[in-house]
């Protein structure tokens, strides 16, 4: 039977803990055999798991022979990890243990060094903090996880569970995943990535700068068919001058920023009103459904009509 051995650290996020104990504790081979066998573990007797307190039947000894190690995600993804903790999970990935991460998990794995040039995700709302804590990972903020082989990380809440499922359907095949599945009333694969969870703010306007008033101007008119000499000729500046002032103060080019806005007004549309998705294209600015379509999905990881599905 495959062993999964969950670290509990302190702070530990409750849901992200109890997703893998559930999901891999409802996996039933053909035979009806249990496919997994489960241990929670903990450096400390007791982990303060934000509303209450957890007593760990292992200790980090339950780590050792385990054929999978998660590390749920904790509220604290800062906090120092334990010497005693990044120990053992080296010692682990050593003996080739498979060591997953769930959410925030990712940034005590990363703290380890087992995650230094592999590619990785966590939840959308880190992923900015966990690529300037451990610039020595490359951070992917649109999947819902990441399977480097005997090092796998997921992004937050649910995608855990799109995780866990990967790795049933590694152990045991997709007839048992998807048995699984059923039964944590979860698609086997889920359409799309994180990239459609987040939130696309409308650029940022630097305000007191020179570009404040023409950054103001192209919000307010995103429905326009817009061209870079467009742009230029509102600024009163030459293409080139205008392409060197929009990296110096936004750190992206005009055209990039007005599609960024478009995207975002389009979210908001789709979420708020009825109109039809060809209107909603039409309306911030794009010429033709199909670019809208290509340019939405590009940047959302989903089309327009599953979009609206999702969030309205």
């Amino acid at each position: 039977m495959h062993t999964v051995a969950v670290l509990a650290l302190d702070q530990v996020i409750p849901f992200d803990l109890s997703t893998p104990i559930d999901v891999f504790q409802r996996t039933r081979l053909p035979d009806g055999r249990p496919g997994y066998q489960i241990r929670v573990c903990a450096e400390q007797p007791e982990i303060d798991a934000g509303a209450f307190t957890l007593r760990a039947p292992w200790g980090l000894a339950g780590l050792q022979g385990a054929d999978t190690i998660i590390v749920p995600g904790t509220a604290t993804p800062e906090a120092p990890l334990p010497p005693a903790v990044r120990d053992a999970l080296r010692a682990a990935a050593e003996d080739g243990t498979r060591i997953a991460s769930i959410c925030t998990g990712t940034f005590p794995l990363a703290a380890t060094g087992l995650l230094d040039g592999l590619r990785v995700t966590t939840h959308w709302i880190a992923a900015g903090l966990l690529a300037a804590t451990h610039p020595e990972i490359t951070v992917d903020p649109d999947v819902l996880y990441v399977d480097n082989g005997q090092f796998l990380t997921s992004a937050g809440a649910a995608a855990g569970m799109d995780l866990c499922l990967h790795m049933i359907r590694r152990d045991y095949g997709s007839a048992v995943a998807a048995d699984a599945a059923r039964l944590s009333v979860m698609p086997l694969e889920r359409e799309g990535g994180q990239a459609q969870f987040i939130v696309h703010d409308y650029p940022p306007t630097p305000h007191g700068s020179a570009l404040e008033p023409l950054l103001t101007w192209l919000q307010e008119n995103l429905g326009r068919d817009l061209t870079l000499a467009d742009i230029a000729a509102r600024s009163g500046t030459s293409t080139r001058t205008l392409m060197r002032r929009f990296r110096e103060q936004t750190g992206t080019t005009p055209l990039q920023w007005l599609h960024r806005a478009r995207i975002r007004q389009a979210q908001h549309l789709l979420e708020t009103t009825r109109h039809s998705v060809e209107r909603v294209g039409a309306q911030v600015g794009f010429g033709s459904p199909t670019a809208f379509r290509d340019r939405f999905k590009k940047t959302t990881g989903v089309s327009p009509h599953a979009y609206r599905r999702t969030f309205s």
